[in-house]
């Protein structure tokens, strides 16, 4: 079954040339486009895709409110959120985490990276642009908005351990070799936790994280 996307940028040529990118993929099929975020969300309504591709800059409604108003759609639960941007260092990245996007990339990545990130971000993972540091993150975190640590005090000490794995970017399958348990062990830890804090995704759990002081800026 292929992974659906919608293209938002208000960029015609753009459009176009994600569309081609990956309508080539087999396990990848372009559903609708948007040139402004009122109509990446009015798609999103629609279509219902696994991804939306979400350039930040837009006319009418920006990336950054689109995928606020994607995120808080109960409807739209099982539609990721992948954010573009033309300038590595914007200072709407930590922003576009909070607001509930799941992924983001710098508009000069690479193809192929293009392509793996729609196929990691379907599959549920979070993501970020290669050149968009760790320390990068933290830093915003750092500026956020304190939540309490209490807020965690639901978790077990193994769902803990999990979620500042989950923090510092480890996938299902590296948590899983780092508390010596299997794949789905680690990605049942990770549900419950999504369940326990009522996250809507891993990318949410990295800010929760951070804001609850849980993992410290700086690491890296």
């Amino acid at each position: 079954m292929s992974i659906r996307v919608v293209i938002a940028d208000d960029q015609a040529l753009v459009r176009a040339g994600f569309a081609a990118l990956l309508n080539a993929q087999d396990d990848i099929e372009v559903v609708g486009e948007a040139e402004n975020g009122d109509q990446a969300v009015r798609r999103a309504r629609e279509l219902t895709p696994d991804v939306v591709l979400m350039d930040i800059r837009m006319p009418v409604l920006d990336g950054l409110a689109a995928t606020r108003a994607i995120a808080a759609d109960p409807k739209l639960a099982g539609v990721r959120v992948i954010v573009l941007t033309t300038f590595e260092l914007d200072e709407y990245v930590f922003e576009a985490m909070r607001a509930g996007a799941t992924g983001f990339l710098v508009k000069h990545t690479e193809p192929a990276d293009l392509v793996k990130a729609v196929r990691v971000v379907a599959e549920g993972d979070a993501l970020l642009s290669p050149g968009v540091t760790r320390r990068l993150v933290a830093e915003f975190a750092a500026h956020a908005k304190p939540a309490p640590a209490a807020a965690l005090s639901v978790l077990t000490d193994r769902e803990r351990e999990v979620m500042t794995l989950v923090a510092e970017g480890l996938t299902n399958a590296e948590i899983a070799a780092r508390l010596f348990m299997s794949p789905a062990t680690a990605r049942t830890h990770v549900s419950r936790i999504l369940v326990k804090l009522g996250a809507r995704d891993r990318t949410q759990l990295v800010v929760i994280a951070y804001e609850s002081g849980m993992v410290r800026p700086g690491w890296q």
